[in-house]
């Protein structure tokens, strides 16, 4: 074993708030760029046409569903991860690594052939403008065919997050950023005797720049994260590791994939009234990662403090860890909740918003803002359920909210008192949201953490 193993890692010993702002502050840091980059890529975006907005906006649903795969993969092979590091078993933490890497590999693969034969049923099945459909099937194919990058990119931050190296993964998310940043110009317009590519060059610079962050990952577990062995010489999957993964892992993988189909369905909903209203929709969740991106961070930060002290056994400091998690959280939904209100036009401007998209746009921020007065509280319940290794919590969550509440109200809404209603959705899903986080953070509490103190 080696020094790095044999002494406590630094999440079982330091002090609670300086350990959560020290593995949340550089994640809170890189989302933010994350969220600066989405959203600049859709303000070049929005200066090729509306339409082509339009079809950027269309294409979410099927990018969510990448990151949804990859990102509950992640989430139970952290969980494991973390909690086997806590526990100090050592060759199950390395196993789960070397089976994380391989799943991505899998993961990488069945997109890309997606990305071939679905791209353009996708989009022909959302619209029946010509223009719309041949934008977005470019788009979206370059995104799922090189949708490697991002898979890898998100495992491998993940390795590093999970032995308390956030600051790495800062680092790798804010060179595939910037990296972004500085070819969407170029490649959407043609700068620099670069041809013009208009929404596939929008596509082709976010997938480099998910590569560049990958390769970045790669260097940083190979040289730095030393308390796992992650050599794939001689690999073989283990089928109990990847069960074990996919235990948390999965409802976690359903859950986000559950907001993959409520865009889809919000935009098939929307698409009735004007394509204005599914680029405003995606305007929104463009604009709401600024606030959500944060909050993500911080609970990339706080899971593996979770699983690693429940390992451990040290109920006080999970406690602790929950209870400022929720405070910071509340505090940034608040923040965000001012600005969605006091600058919704210059927000909207931002994207060359016409009177129509200004007419839609403003009713429909300032309503579906509300919902951030609950959704702090929210996350980081549905969070602490990761950590502890009950994913399906998440799932039922995420099934009442979207499926059972948010979907429904939207369409009944609509169709009883037209668009503007429709945005109320959002509000009436995270009230369903908000009973049953109450209602498990407290079960829990009452069934994990509060026995261990009895140890």
């Amino acid at each position: 074993m080696s020094a790095a193993n044999a002494a406590e890692n630094k999440m079982g010993v330091m002090p609670v708030n300086k350990l959560l702002l020290s593995m949340s502050l550089p994640m809170i840091a890189s989302m933010f760029v994350q969220a600066l980059y989405n959203i600049v890529d859709s303000v070049f975006v929005a200066r090729v046409s509306e339409d082509a907005l339009t079809a950027v906006s269309m294409a979410f649903p099927a990018q969510m569903l990448v990151v949804s795969v990859a990102g509950g993969t992640g989430v139970g092979m952290n969980a494991l991860l973390s909690r086997n590091l806590g526990e100090r078993n050592f060759d199950v933490a390395n196993r789960t690594g070397r089976n994380g890497i391989f799943l991505a590999a899998v993961i990488s693969a069945a997109f890309a052939l997606a990305g071939v034969f679905l791209a353009r049923p996708f989009f022909e099945n959302q619209t029946a403008v010509a223009g719309i459909a041949e934008d977005g099937t470019a788009y979206l194919r370059i995104c799922a065919i090189c949708s490697f990058g991002l898979v890898f990119q998100m495992t491998l931050e993940r390795l590093l997050q999970s032995t308390g190296k956030t600051f790495y993964s800062m680092i790798t998310q804010i060179t595939g950023a910037l990296t972004n940043l500085v070819l969407d110009p170029i490649m959407i317009f043609g700068l620099f005797g670069f041809p013009r590519l208009g929404v596939a060059g929008a596509a082709a610079a976010t997938v480099v720049g998910q590569c560049a962050a990958s390769a970045l990952a790669i260097y940083y577990n190979v040289t730095s994260n030393r308390e796992l062995n992650l050599n794939m010489k001689g690999f073989r999957p283990d089928s109990r590791v990847i069960a074990r993964i996919y235990s948390v892992g999965a409802p976690s993988i359903l859950m986000m994939s559950l907001g993959s189909l409520t865009v889809f369905g919000l935009n098939k909903i929307l698409i009735r009234f004007t394509t204005a209203a599914v680029a405003v929709c995606g305007i929104y969740f463009k604009l709401q990662s600024f606030v959500f991106m944060p909050i993500i961070g911080l609970n990339n930060g706080m899971v593996p403090i979770l699983a690693y002290n429940f390992g451990a056994r040290k109920p006080e400091r999970i406690k602790r860890t929950i209870l400022l998690s929720v405070c910071y959280a509340t505090g940034i939904m608040l923040t965000g909740l001012a600005v969605f209100w006091l600058f919704t036009p210059e927000l909207l401007g931002f994207f060359k918003a016409s009177e129509t998209m200004l007419a839609i746009g403003v009713p429909a921020l300032r309503r579906i803002s509300l919902s951030f007065l609950f959704a702090g509280f929210c996350i980081c319940t549905l969070s602490v359920c990761q950590a502890l290794g009950h994913g399906f919590f998440t799932l039922v969550v995420s099934v009442v909210r979207q499926i059972a509440a948010l979907l429904p109200a939207a369409y009944v809404l609509s169709l009883l008192w037209g668009l503007n209603a429709a945005w109320w959705s959002f509000f009436i899903g995270e009230i369903f949201s908000l009973t049953l986080c109450v209602y498990y953070m407290r079960r829990l509490y009452l069934t994990e953490i509060k026995p261990l103190s009895l140890e």
